[in-house]
């Protein structure tokens, strides 16, 4: 959900190939074997396969993300890595982890909050709710973040206010399709953005006007 955190740099990374990080490369690693024993060598010689040009020094990331996950109780997923879509709204996601209860996860590679979600994991839960009720035809109260680091599930449940930001977020994502460059949100994170002087100039403008 970038466009939701700042419109305007997701239109200027819209392109740029997506690299996926040495954290989540670990977590979601690690993911897999929740519920099982965490055999910390396994999982490593899993991560390298994958990522055969992980940072040596993200083995000791991944003994601490176990020994945080071990002081939780895990339920082991029945599925994993599952695609999901919504030809209403026009958008897919994936799940990362189902367990034996039905319930849905999503896994993150930050650290959690003191209570609650981030407002970028409630987006996604609500989305998938979204594409799962029309996939299945039933009702999604809600499904679980997992930060991994912290070893914390918690779980969401959407709420109205969640549906109408990510059909918001949606409307957004359509306009910069058509060439639209977007206005940023009041609370955008601009302080460290490299883009911060580049928008001040054309924010609000379409991209024929800068052309």
């Amino acid at each position: 959900m970038r466009v939701h955190a700042c419109p305007v740099r997701y239109y200027y990374e819209r392109n740029d190939p997506f690299s996926e990080s040495d954290r989540y490369a670990v977590c979601k690693q690690l993911s897999y074997h929740l519920g099982t024993p965490l055999e910390a060598g396994a999982i490593w010689e899993e991560v390298i396969a994958v990522h055969s040009t992980i940072d040596p020094d993200m083995q000791d990331f991944l003994d601490l993300c176990i020994t945080a996950c071990n002081k939780s109780a895990w339920r082991p997923a029945v599925q994993t890595d599952v695609t999901v879509a919504s030809q209403k709204h026009g958008m897919a996601g994936m799940i990362d982890r189902i367990d034996d209860s039905g319930a849905f996860s999503i896994v993150r590679a930050s650290g959690a909050m003191p209570m609650g979600t981030y407002a970028a994991d409630r987006l996604r839960v609500a989305a998938i709710a979204f594409c799962l009720e029309e996939m299945t035809g039933k009702q999604v109260e809600g499904g679980f973040v997992e930060y991994i680091p912290d070893g914390v599930s918690r779980y969401h449940a959407v709420q109205p206010r969640d549906r109408r930001q990510v059909i918001t977020t949606l409307h957004k994502l359509r306009e910069i399709n058509r060439g639209a460059m977007p206005q940023h949100p009041l609370n955008a994170p601009c302080n460290r953005c490299k883009y911060k002087e580049k928008c001040k100039s054309s924010v609000g403008r379409r991209l024929s006007d800068l052309l």
